[in-house]
C-alpha cells in the first residue's frame, strides 16, 4: 500500500495495521515491496473502491526513535507528468504523536532527492487547504503554489492545493523556506 496524505487519520491507521499485517505475514516480502520501482505490485484500490494501475514508486519509513510515518514517491517512466488519477508525486504522512518535531520536513527533503534518480524534473504535492502545517512543509522543502483546484469524486471530491517542486537544485531546499501563500 501506498500511503499518501490524507486528513483523515482513520486511513493512516487503516494502512498501518495493514502494513504490520504485511510484516507478520512476509517480513521479507514486505521490504522487498517498498521500492517498486517496475509497479509490479497489484493494482491501487482508490478511496472510492475504483482500481487503478499502480506506478513506479518506492516508499520509506520515517524514524526517529521509533516509528514516526511514511514518505512515498511514485512517477511514471519517461516523464514528470502524472496520470490524471494521481494526486501528485510524494505522499507522507506522520503519527499524530510525532508531528510538530520537523519529522514530514525532514522526510521529505529525504525523498525529494530520490526524484532526479527517477527521471523527474519536478514533483506535484496536494493538500487540503486547511492543512496549513502540511502547506508549510511544501514550501519548507522549496514547493511553490500552483492552484486550487476540485478534487476527483473519487478521492471524496471538494478543494486541495497543487503545490510544484522544481527539482533543479533541491540540496537546499529544506534550509530555505519560501513565503508563496495559497
Amino acid at each position: 500500500m501506498f500511503l499518501a496524505h490524507f486528513g483523515d487519520i482513520e486511513y493512516f491507521f487503516l494502512g498501518f495495521v495493514e502494513q504490520l499485517a504485511r510484516i507478520a505475514r512476509d517480513p521479507d516480502g514486505f521490504l522487498a515491496g517498498m521500492d517498486d520501482p517496475e509497479a509490479r505490485e497489484p493494482p491501487v484500490e482508490r478511496p472510492d473502491g475504483s482500481v487503478v494501475p499502480r506506478l513506479p514508486g518506492i516508499r520509506r519509513w520515517v524514524w526517529a526513535d521509533g516509528f514516526c510515518g511514511s514518505v512515498g514517491l511514485r512517477w511514471q517512466d519517461g516523464t514528470s507528468e502524472l496520470p490524471a488519477y494521481v494526486l501528485g508525486h510524494i505522499g507522507y504522512s506522520i503519527v499524530p504523536w510525532r508531528r510538530r518535531e520537523g519529522h514530514a520536513t525532514r522526510g521529505l527533503a529525504l525523498i525529494l532527492v530520490e526524484a532526479p534518480r527517477r527521471g523527474l524534473d519536478h514533483v506535484e504535492i496536494t493538500t487540503q487547504p486547511d492543512n496549513v502545517a502540511s502547506q508549510r512543509v511544501i514550501l519548507a522543502c522549496g514547493g511553490t503554489f500552483v492552484r486550487r483546484f476540485e478534487q476527483d469524486t473519487s478521492y471524496g471530491g471538494g478543494e486541495a492545493l497543487l503545490f510544484r517542486i522544481d527539482l533543479a537544485d533541491t540540496s537546499q531546499a529544506a534550509t530555505h523556506p519560501r513565503e508563496d501563500q495559497p
